[in-house]
């Protein structure tokens, strides 16, 4: 055993004096990667301890000077590739390691690998699509509010959420056999309960019709749409109801997408244009104004939706708060995170 741990030794030593020789080469490719890593000869008896994510080299050569050559082809669903999406790009983030001592221990040498393609036009995943798996028909609208995980890639896995990160909220009405709609959240609070009574204490998110107070106070904003029909509320996670159960409620509003007012926009605040912008057209930012007073409660147009619109509270939780230096003592449970309303 002892024997054991001191060749580990002595190759993580010989190998970080000689990892700044090493020549590591790119390519990223429409759907794969191709890397080639040049390893000095002293290393190749260890060739089989050099990793691309989960991924052995699917190749390995001998030099004509003596050096090996790893090289790593695959897709990039392969290998244990990290997709995240970030404004108009599409990112797959991964690792090249050496690991010359059993795989529960650090790896010896990490090097990062990143693949940046922008984001088609139109593009959304899957799991996103409010069209993908809903059965046409007539009647009332179905509307969803979901948690997503930090990349927005998928639904999210926990309910535990470090003080300060980010929540992605992701609403969307299913549109079946109605006309375009554009969903907006006309208000939104934070409770303790999953129902809201008359003498909760609550924190306010979104008010005054349409308006993320919460950007002027904090970091949360929306984010841009991938379809009318869904937003995503990128809200910056508090103080209120902190190691306890939180749950938003949020009422949400289907509407004509060419009949907006005061009453009937997304707004956020944006800090370094110290103004109110409105998410949908940045030039009607002016609709936003309002957002620093009281905003009309009526629209001037479009009466007849006015009586017929569709209003739903939905309800998200419990999710629950942690200051990171207290969330490993808080045992909490994995949860789907999914509105109850």
């Amino acid at each position: 055993m002892g024997t054991q741990l001191y060749l580990g030794v002595i190759v993580v030593a010989l190998f970080a004096t000689t990892v700044t020789n090493a020549e590591i080469k790119v390519q990223c490719g429409k759907d794969s990667v191709s890397i080639t890593w040049t390893i000095p000869s002293r290393m190749r008896q260890y060739a089989a301890r050099h990793f691309l994510g989960n991924c052995m080299p699917s190749r390995f050569n001998v030099l004509p000077r003596g050096e090996g050559k790893a090289e790593f082809n695959y897709k990039l669903d392969d290998c244990n590739f990290k997709r995240l999406v970030k404004g108009k790009n599409i990112i797959y983030k991964n690792e090249l390691t050496f690991r010359p001592r059993p795989r529960s221990s650090p790896a010896a040498y990490v090097y990062p690998i990143e693949c940046v393609y922008p984001r088609p036009t139109g593009w959304v995943p899957p799991f996103l699509d409010p069209g993908a798996g809903v059965a046409g028909g007539r009647g009332g609208l179905t509307f969803h509010m979901l948690l997503l995980n930090e990349q927005m890639t998928a639904v999210a896995e926990t309910n535990v959420i470090p003080l300060g990160s980010f929540m992605p909220i992701w609403a969307t009405v299913e549109q079946k056999s109605h006309q375009p709609l554009l969903l907006l959240m006309e208000e939104c609070v934070a409770a303790t309960t999953p129902e809201l009574q008359a003498n909760s204490n609550v924190y306010p998110i979104i008010t005054n019709k349409g308006c993320l107070l919460d950007s002027v106070k904090g970091n949360s904003r929306f984010l841009p749409r991938y379809y009318s029909s869904a937003i995503i509320l990128y809200l910056q996670s508090f103080k209120f109801g902190l190691g306890e159960e939180v749950y938003i409620h949020c009422k949400l509003l289907a509407w004509d997408p060419e009949v907006l007012s005061e009453s009937k926009k997304a707004c956020h605040y944006v800090k370094e244009n110290e103004r109110w912008e409105f998410l949908d057209d940045p030039m009607q930012s002016s609709m936003c104004d309002c957002c620093s007073r009281t905003c009309n409660t009526r629209s001037k147009r479009g009466d007849e939706w006015e009586s017929n619109g569709f209003r739903p509270t939905s309800v998200l939780g419990p999710l629950i708060i942690m200051d990171p230096s207290q969330q490993n003592a808080h045992n909490a449970s994995v949860v789907s995170i999914a509105d109850q309303g």
